[in-house]
């Protein structure tokens, strides 16, 4: 394990991390940033779908993080400095001290994504989700509860973005995803494939716990507020939960776990 020090925060070896915050707004020409212990020990682990470009820390870390660091693939440059350095290269205070490029996986095709699922299969469907904390709670708790997949329309906000991979766990890195052109693309790629799509509402013609995990179904769900557009609700079988004191919705992120925990159980279910 070889690790290059730096000095200098305009280095060009570590151009990819500078002034993070403000680039995450633009994209990363097929890249992200993973940031902490938890997000990187995903990055690094054989249930990534993603491959480390290079690690950045702060030197006081390394010792405490050898075993972490340990798990870099060769030819994969792993830098240090000191957290003064750190902080003016990423734009910000960096208390996690511990960042990582990493290459996004080749998006999947939709349609050969579901085929080659088993008859009995579990796909959480996302559209118009833009908050990245919202998006993160989304792909942890599909990956909590055995969701085969997180499948977006083209409303919805980049799952790689840093924030919403840290919200995650790092559920992200491991979960596989695809974007699909819009909502009715989604859906009709999710019906040829067989699945049973259960549309997330508070206005739903069944209760939750009416639902059985059986053969392949599709758990889909709106951004807060505006939730699934009415003509989608009126075309599919809407589900929806009971609720008190006159609340008539919940997080998105909650709903979704909810209705994961009924139709799959969870992974020993």
């Amino acid at each position: 394990m070889s690790i290059a020090f730096l000095d200098d925060a305009d280095d060009p070896r570590v151009a990819d991390y500078r002034d993070i915050r403000e680039r995450d707004l633009t994209g990363r020409r097929g890249l992200f940033i993973a940031e902490g212990e938890v997000v990187l020990n995903m990055l690094l682990s054989p249930a990534s779908l993603c491959r480390p470009r290079s690690v950045l820390m702060a030197k006081h870390r390394i010792e405490q993080r050898r075993d972490l660091l340990a798990r870099v693939p060769d030819g994969v440059p792993i830098y240090a400095a000191s957290q003064p350095v750190l902080d003016r290269i990423a734009g910000f205070d960096l208390h996690r001290g511990m960042l990582a490029v990493g290459e996004k996986p080749p998006g999947p095709d939709l349609d050969a994504l579901l085929a080659a699922m088993p008859e009995r299969a579990v796909v959480l469907a996302v559209s118009g989700v833009g908050n990245h904390d919202n998006m993160g709670g989304l792909f942890r708790n599909a990956a909590a509860f055995g969701a085969a997949a997180v499948l977006r329309d083209d409303r919805c906000c980049d799952p790689f973005y840093r924030k919403a991979i840290r919200v995650s766990v790092g559920a992200v890195l491991r979960t596989p995803t695809v974007a699909a052109p819009s909502l009715e693309a989604l859906i009709q790629a999710l019906e040829q494939a067989g699945f049973d799509i259960l549309a997330l509402t508070p206005r739903a013609e069944t209760p939750l716990k009416a639902v059985k995990g059986l053969g392949r179904q599709a758990v889909l769900v709106g951004s807060e507020g505006p939730g699934l557009p009415a003509g989608t609700l009126a075309r599919l079988r809407t589900v929806g939960m009971p609720m008190a004191g006159g609340f008539d919705s919940l997080n998105v992120a909650t709903a979704a776990a909810l209705a994961l925990h009924q139709i799959c159980g969870g992974p020993e279910a």
